[in-house]
């Protein structure tokens, strides 16, 4: 897995200081990050691919810096909005994900094995060309997944991904994150989805509270909200 570290992170937006005196190595295959809103979580996993960098300190991705390597660094860790439709683009279910390749250098046929690949991977095959705007909130949820692993990432980072599923929807994306190879970091609200990781993180008022087994950072968080 690759390992991901935070030294002495800070970051500010403005006078608002959101993280704080972070220090973190993170190399498992499952981590997942909680804790209340506002608090953090967000901009930390944000981090890890580059999106927000440090006011101070410093991220890097197997010794890659973010702030000098941001590029590099998210052709290997790809990221999952809360809002699916933050990241679809392109009018039509094929389309979105081939638009993920543009700049992979493969040739037209290779992209195309890809897209075929990962449609039927994710279930998809049958909506290649419907647009994507008629999709249902899982199935955005999927393709926004898909266009994410079709450029085949080292790790995937996926920020309150089950948010806006309904029950059924939120299971499915488990079950997808359960399969994957990739490192994969996950923030959260729902707790259940963190039972099985390797590791869970705290982060409350900028700075992490709690790090370690599932069961006991999310005891920690329960008795911190009562």
């Amino acid at each position: 897995m690759p390992t991901i570290r935070f030294t002495d992170v800070g970051h500010r937006y403005g006078d608002r200081s959101v993280l704080s005196q972070v220090d973190l190595t993170l190399s498992e295959s499952r981590i997942g990050i909680i804790g209340s809103n506002g608090g953090g979580k967000s901009t930390l996993a944000r981090m890890i691919n580059g999106l927000v960098t440090p006011t101070t300190g410093e991220v890097t991705v197997d010794d890659l810096s973010t702030k000098r390597h941001g590029r590099a660094i998210r052709q290997h860790v790809g990221f999952v909005f809360t809002d699916p439709n933050h990241q679809i683009i392109m009018p039509t279910v094929a389309e979105d994900i081939a638009f993920s390749l543009r700049r992979s250098g493969l040739s037209k046929s290779e992209r195309a094995q890809r897209v075929d690949a990962i449609l039927e991977r994710f279930s998809l095959s049958g909506h290649a060309d419907h647009p994507t705007h008629l999709l249902s909130g899982g199935q955005k949820q999927l393709l926004a997944l898909a266009a994410v692993l079709v450029t085949a990432p080292k790790t995937i980072v996926a920020d309150e991904p089950t948010t806006l599923l309904d029950l059924r929807n939120t299971r499915i994306i488990a079950e997808t994150f359960a399969a994957l190879d990739q490192q994969l970091i996950v923030v959260t609200h729902q707790l259940d989805l963190l039972a099985d990781f390797d590791r869970v993180l705290l982060v409350e008022s900028g700075r992490i509270v709690a790090d370690g087994e599932p069961a006991d950072t999310i005891e920690h968080y329960r008795r911190l909200a009562t």
